[in-house]
């Protein structure tokens, strides 16, 4: 199973990774981080597929993704 670091407080909560995640597996959380932002989390872990998308979409480098 693939391993997806989320960098919390690089998060601008601009919604890119959510929106192109192929398999619906990030949402925005409830919290914010020290800028005032929501960022992602996973709301099924299981159902990522390690495809990158997230990371590649990230115009703040917030996701990093190990197979």
């Amino acid at each position: 199973m693939p391993e997806v670091k989320i960098t919390v407080e690089r998060c601008k909560g601009c919604e890119l990774c959510i929106l192109y995640c192929p398999k619906n597996s990030l949402c925005m959380s409830s919290s914010f981080n020290l800028k005032g932002y929501h960022y992602p989390e996973f709301k099924d872990p299981d159902t990522c597929t390690g495809c990158a998308i997230c990371g590649m979409i990230c115009p703040e480098v917030a996701l990093e993704i190990y197979k």
